[in-house]
């Protein structure tokens, strides 16, 4: 089960990975470049293992949800910044 849930984990972000890379083939709009492929897939299987992580060593239920939760509100705020910079810090590339 447990090893089920990692390979699900890995999936999931290998599929958030590749509507970018589709995206490609079919609009001039989206251009991404290989560091943009490499920061995201860095972030999308970074948090999938830290989740994975949670999940195996929190008991608590409620717990569980609660830090999974911060970790995805963190993940899309580190998201948005790289993406347009919504706060303005050093690391946003726009």
């Amino acid at each position: 089960m447990k090893d089920n849930r990692l390979k699900i984990i890995l999936l999931i972000a290998t599929s958030i990975l590749a509507i970018p890379l589709i995206a490609m083939q079919f609009s001039d709009e989206v251009k991404w470049t290989l560091a943009d492929f490499a920061i995201m897939g860095i972030l999308l299987y970074g948090t999938g293992f830290i989740i994975e992580y949670v999940l195996r060593s929190v008991t608590n239920g409620y717990s569980r949800l609660f830090i999974c939760g911060i970790i995805i509100i963190a993940v899309f705020l580190v998201w948005a910044e790289l993406a347009v910079g919504i706060f303005g810090t050093p690391i946003a590339w726009s």
